[in-house]
């Protein structure tokens, strides 16, 4: 369907895509940052590497390219070759990655969750995308079928940070509202071929003399995208040539309204996320479309994949009218929205630990537990944690609730169950089985969120241990 039309927003030779890439990541990437282009093989990517290869030295930028396998095509084996050998010949440095697809109502929704989970693990500054203005249009359209509100309309951003958790260039700029990721932070996604058609690509390709691969299941008008780019748009196309320009432009345009929606949200919020959880009193107080804007803006910044409106509108009818006492637990995908004590959290699926789970301790500063998902860290202190005395000589180890456990943090009073300490703690159900509880030999030490037993706490200005509990899912 490729045209020879140019965007209306610029007369550009397609000879200088080098100086028009350069021209949007200046102000964006810093000397030094890592630049890891997304690489599949297709012309696309090969020339967005090749004009990143040019302006690197004049970017002061590091360049790398990724190449995701995800074993789909019989070909997937040839086109990783073909990007090792293409990288190697450039002198950039090339890794490639294999995935698993699952397979299920959508192949391509299942291939690009894939495909960006292995992005956000990379140890880069950015992941460049080669997605161009054609793409746009066609991803605006997709998601106008498939009934999106303003964000989904808002189609993709020129800069996304953090992975789903922030968007830039007329997207959310809104602060992430869980407690803070001590984990290395997600690379940003950058896309500057937004303003490029897919007819420039091809000329600037040609006049460099760049070979690419082609993907033969972009002949196939089963996939939705497809279907629109060869049967669709060719036909608006004859009656409305600029559609490009016109629709992109649309898109910024939603992309705004998006970004006011999510700073009004963020007032909403103010006040009221702590830890991660967002008052139900919040979207109590609103009317109902505030409170639905707020929800999403909340789960969003839980790195929840937005809901269907069923599903949303769903969660926010148990958070108000569930009873007080009901445990409220709608599914979104990988999550769930639980309330308690009058907050909504949103919890990652994850299995129960074994139930005879057991770890030692052998003095290290920290241990990661990924049976319950966090690091469990241990500080160095006087008077104040756990008696090293008390633990020296002695094994010391890391379990899970079991039952009938007993714990007397406070010397004043008797030892307590664990069962009622947990609840005065208002530590959420759903947390208490995935709680590490410090036990010496038999005895129960120390656990999270409730404290030390009388027993084992440290005197004034004795050496001690403060342990604290650093959950990452």
């Amino acid at each position: 369907m490729a045209s020879s039309r140019k965007s209306s927003r610029s007369k550009r030779d397609s000879r200088d895509l080098g100086a028009h890439i350069a021209a949007h990541l200046v102000d964006i990437v810093k000397p030094s940052d890592r630049l890891v282009v997304g690489l599949s093989g297709g012309v696309d990517s090969v020339v967005l590497l090749d004009c990143l290869k040019r302006v690197a030295r004049r970017l002061r930028v590091r360049v790398s390219a990724l190449h995701v396998n995800h074993q789909l095509s019989p070909n997937a084996r040839q086109w990783s070759a073909f990007c090792r050998r293409l990288c190697r010949a450039r002198g950039i440095p090339f890794a490639g990655v294999k995935v698993e697809v699952p397979r299920g109502d959508s192949l391509e929704a299942a291939a690009r969750a894939a495909r960006y989970a292995v992005f956000e693990r990379q140890a880069a500054d950015y992941v460049v995308l080669a997605h161009h203005q054609d793409d746009q249009v066609e991803t605006l359209l997709l998601q106008l079928l498939r009934g999106a509100g303003v964000k989904g309309l808002a189609a993709m951003p020129f800069l996304r940070k953090e992975g789903r958790g922030s968007r830039v260039e007329g997207t959310t700029l809104a602060t992430r509202l869980s407690s803070p990721d001590t984990r290395h932070p997600s690379p940003g996604i950058l896309r500057p071929l937004l303003e490029v058609t897919r007819a420039e690509i091809l000329d600037y390709a040609k006049r460099r003399g760049l070979k690419w691969v082609e993907d033969e299941s972009n002949q196939e008008i089963y996939y939705q995208r497809n279907f629109l780019r060869r049967e669709v748009l060719p036909i608006i196309a004859r009656r409305f040539p600029a559609y490009r320009s016109t629709i992109a432009r649309a898109a910024r345009h939603l992309a705004e309204a998006a970004q006011l929606l999510d700073e009004l949200a963020a007032s909403d919020a103010a006040g009221h996320v702590e830890s991660g959880a967002l008052a139900v009193e919040a979207l109590r107080r609103l009317p109902p479309a505030r409170a639905r804007n707020l929800l999403r803006y909340f789960l969003g910044s839980c790195g929840v994949a937005m809901p269907g409106a069923e599903r949303l509108d769903e969660a926010l009818r148990q958070a108000l009218t569930a009873k007080q006492d009901a445990r409220v637990s709608v599914q979104l995908g990988d999550f769930t929205v639980r309330r308690h004590a009058g907050r909504l959290h949103v919890v990652r699926a994850s299995g129960a630990p074994p139930a005879r789970y057991e770890k030692r301790w052998r003095g290290e500063k920290e241990i990661t537990l990924p049976e319950l998902g966090g690091v469990l860290a241990f500080a160095r202190a006087r008077g104040q944690g756990i008696s090293l005395a008390r633990l020296r000589g002695r094994a010391v180890t890391i379990r899970v609730r079991r039952g009938g456990e007993r714990l007397q943090p406070d010397c004043r009073r008797p030892r307590r169950s664990l069962k009622n300490l947990l609840q005065e703690a208002r530590i959420p159900p759903w947390q208490r089985e995935r709680l590490p509880l410090i036990f010496c030999e038999d005895e129960l030490v120390w656990v999270p969120g409730v404290g030390v037993g009388c027993a084992f706490q440290a005197s004034r200005r004795e050496p001690a241990l403060r342990p604290a509990w650093n959950p990452t899912t």
